[in-house]
């Protein structure tokens, strides 16, 4: 049974998205106005998701708050639109001329490359540095800094839109009389599914019992002749590939610059700090939460000479719940 604290949480949620979609249906002025800003916060949602998930995943177990995650979303972007594009430094133009078969090579080659610098780090760089927090913090925010420059010395500055054409980016449907992309379909659709799939793998599998084992007790689980070293390399892994994966299927709808990192790094973390540190149920709720926010506001904003508004709610929304529960909706106090 849920506890008390957890049920208070469930009934915050409840009242908070309640209360955004209230706001949202009779300040909309029509249906159609009104399914934008749900869609497009279910959009934000999940694209936040990809980045804090990840970030989640790695405190929960590593206690390492990863300040380079939103480099993984940034490489992702620009693998993905090298790929797809002609004239890139990776041109698979040629070599794959159908653009819905490069699109899934390319997001599969983000993923990739987001899975081999996530190793090259965690081995290489953070290892020697488990028992010294701080210096995690300024090791992978050094790091950010770092990818940043080698993207800008790669790509230059200049940010790209994507202008490539394809089967499920081209295609749109109508509600209540507004056309939508089913490009946003599509990315609500890869979060979600990639929201039940890591719940799967760490409530369903072996690898799962043991990384949920870890973060209780790691001394235990080593101590049952369990690597905790391979397990640690494993979940940063993990989390570096889906920052890179969301960057590749944002790409499309946002294209690729220096600063998308950034922007969807700040939003995470409300979205970690706001569902609990370390909690990945909480990052799910808190993506959706943060989201639908964001989308609110910038419905709110329209004309109202307001345009910072969007920008400042998800540190809104994690102060509101913050003084209600100061370790977050699912957290436990550390």
């Amino acid at each position: 049974m849920a506890s008390r604290s957890q049920r208070t949480s469930l009934f915050a949620i409840i009242v908070i998205i309640i209360g955004l979609l209230a706001f949202s249906f009779f300040t909309a002025g029509s249906l159609g106005s009104f399914a934008i800003t749900v869609l497009s916060g279910l959009f934000q949602a999940m694209l936040l998701f990809l980045v804090a998930s990840g970030l989640s995943i790695i405190f929960g177990l590593m206690d390492i708050l990863n300040l380079a995650q939103g480099s993984f979303f940034m490489i992702g972007a620009y693998v993905a639109y090298d790929m797809q594009h002609t004239g890139g430094v990776i041109d698979l133009t040629s070599a794959i001329p159908d653009p819905n078969i490069r699109f899934p090579v390319a997001v599969l080659a983000a993923l990739a490359v987001g899975a081999g610098l996530g190793v090259v780090l965690e081995r290489g760089l953070l290892r020697p540095l488990y028992a010294r927090p701080i210096f995690q913090l300024v090791l992978t925010f050094g790091i950010s800094l770092v990818m940043m420059e080698l993207v800008k010395f790669i790509w230059t500055t200049t940010p790209y839109s994507w202008t490539e054409v394809f089967g499920v980016r081209e295609n749109f449907f109508e509600l209540f009389g507004q056309r939508f992309s089913t490009y946003r379909l599509f990315v609500i659709g890869m979060g979600i599914v990639l929201i039940v799939a890591i719940a799967l793998l760490l409530r369903r599998t072996r690898i799962g019992i043991i990384i949920r084992a870890g973060v209780e007790d790691r001394e235990m689980v080593q101590a049952l002749g369990i690597n905790v070293r391979v397990v640690f390399t494993l979940v940063f892994t993990l989390g570096c590939a889906v920052a890179a994966f969301g960057g590749a299927i944002a790409a499309p709808f946002l294209g690729a610059s220096t600063t998308i990192g950034s922007t969807f790094l700040i939003s995470a973390i409300a979205v970690v700090v706001l569902g609990g540190m370390g909690s990945y149920e909480g990052s799910a709720v808190g993506s959706i939460l943060v989201g639908l926010s964001v989308a609110v506001a910038q419905g709110s904003a329209i004309g109202t000479g307001f345009s910072v508004l969007p920008s400042i709610t998800p540190m809104l929304l994690l102060i509101l719940v913050l003084l209600v529960r100061p370790s977050g909706l699912f957290g436990n106090t550390r």
